[in-house]
Order: structure tokens, then sequence, then C-alpha cells
């Protein structure tokens, strides 16, 4: 089996297989999703079935999945990491802003912190670069965030390999977010950088953001037969084995859903169909 432990920053083991809160805000992340209760009992339950990563962004809701994990989960159990995203401002449903001036990342930082009840992040990812502001005024506000102690690490989301090798130089990266999943690997190059360095990375859309489950090919379903899967189940299993730095962290807001996602953990996929997946 894969392995089920990865170190984020070097300090930080979590176990590979996460849970993101982007499922628990409404359509488009605006607003609530559903009962407050109800989104509050699915994190527990996670943290229950050994979930040690949680991923989530200031403006999911916005707001609103920050302050879901801090009424269910606060205080926080000394293994689980907290990630959170700032750099990008919401102002209703799919519609959003990079904003990533020195000044801004502060405030959104010490925001999040407030909503979190935390004095430091574990895990501070900019959301987006901002091309309306250099590169090291972005990662400088985050390296002086980090040296005040508010930032544990650092992380970038949507970046290429190009702009993750600059960032290098100037600040220590502990985590990676870009798009990828069995069937669509762009961001191959970004992922064999991170292996190189030891920099988590933490797929989204791990899913497909659903294609995998609605349109998945026929070998992708004929292995999950042949393990009593869902094919959703192998899309993440395949994750976990294809990289030892990918921790996919996929979002729900159903319970049943979350279940079968953590139990992909459990799917040990051959070589034999490991070589039939990576062709795909």
């Amino acid at each position: 089996m894969a392995e089920e432990i990865f170190t984020v920053g070097g300090d930080l083991p979590v176990r590979r297989l996460g849970f993101g809160t982007g499922g628990l805000v409404g359509p488009g992340y605006w607003g609530p999703r559903g009962g407050r209760a109800e989104a509050r009992e699915l994190l527990r339950t996670a943290v229950e079935r050994g979930v040690t990563l949680i991923d989530t962004a200031d403006n999911y809701g916005p707001e609103v999945a920050e302050e879901l994990i801090a009424e269910a989960l606060h205080p926080y159990g000394e293994q689980l990491v907290i990630a959170t995203k700032g750099g990008v401002v919401r102002t209703g449903p799919d519609q959003w802003h990079v904003a990533g001036r020195p000044e801004q990342l502060r405030e959104m930082c010490e925001a999040s912190l407030r909503r979190l009840r935390v004095e430091r992040i574990d895990l501070y990812q900019l959301h987006r670069f901002d091309p309306s502001v250099p590169m090291a005024e972005q990662l400088g506000a985050l390296a002086q965030l980090r040296a005040e102690g508010k930032i544990r690490h650092i992380g970038l989301d949507t970046v290429t390999a190009g702009q993750l090798r600059l960032a290098l130089e100037s600040v220590p990266v502990a985590s990676v977010q870009n798009a990828y999943n069995l069937l669509e690997r762009g961001s191959a190059e970004v992922l064999a950088l991170c292996e190189e360095r030891g920099i988590a990375f933490l797929p989204y859309y791990p899913l497909g953001s659903g294609s995998l489950t609605r349109e998945s090919a026929a070998a992708v379903t004929a292995v999950a037969a042949a393990h009593g899967a869902g094919t959703g189940q192998v899309a993440l299993a395949w994750l976990l084995h294809h990289s030892r730095v990918l921790c996919p962290t996929p979002g729900t807001g159903s319970p049943e859903h979350l279940a079968e996602n953590l139990d992909a953990a459990t799917i040990h996929l051959s070589p034999r169909e490991l070589a039939v997946l990576d062709v795909l």
C-alpha cells in the first residue's frame, strides 16, 4: 500500500488523505450549504475517522468554512493540521478577485487567525499570485508573518514550475495546490519538482470535480469492480499510489460520501492496475 503519512514542512506529519471544506459552503463557494450543525458534525466525523489534514480558505463562504472548523474542532488536537489560504477576495457566487498587496495579505492572515482561534496557522497558502504585485513583495509579506510566528509554513496555490522555482529562492515552500487527478495531469512538472524538494502537493479537484465519477473510462470501472469500490475511490487510491507527496483533500457535505472517500485509503492497487491507470 502507498505510504500513509507525509511530513509537511519537515515537522508536521499528516495522514495523506485529508478533508477539504469547499463542500461545506454553498454553490460558487458562497454562503452556507445546509445547516451549520450538520457541517460541524461532518468535520468531527472526519477527525474521528483519522483525518489529520483539513484544507480550507478564508474566502470559502466567505469566512463560513473557517468559522465552522473552529466551532466544531477547537481546541484542536495536537495531531490536527489546519491549512488555510488567503490572497483572494470573493464578492459573490463564483466571483473572486486576486488581492496580493502585503497589507491585504496581512489583514487576511490575521482575520483567519481570529476565526480559527489560533495564534499560529500551521500552513498558510497564497491562493493566487497577484499579477499586479511583484512576487517578491507577496512572498516577503508571508515571510514576515512567518517570522512573527503567525504562520508556521508557507504554501502556494496554482503555480507553474517556473514560479515555484523562483519562490523557492526566496522562502521555504511547504506545499503546493494545483489541479491534478487521474485524467488531468497538466501539473506533472510541478509534481516532479515537489517530489525533488519534498514539498507536499495537495491536488485540488482530486476527483475531477465529479467528472471521474460521471464519465469514468472503462478501465477505471473495471478496476473499481475488481475491488468492489466506486470509481471515485479508485481515483483517490491512484493519487495515493502515484506519488508519495500527493495529499488529496476531497471535500463533501455528505456523511456517506465522506466515508467512501476515506475508505479509498484501504484500496491496494496492483502493479498491473497502476499500469493501466497510469496511461489514461
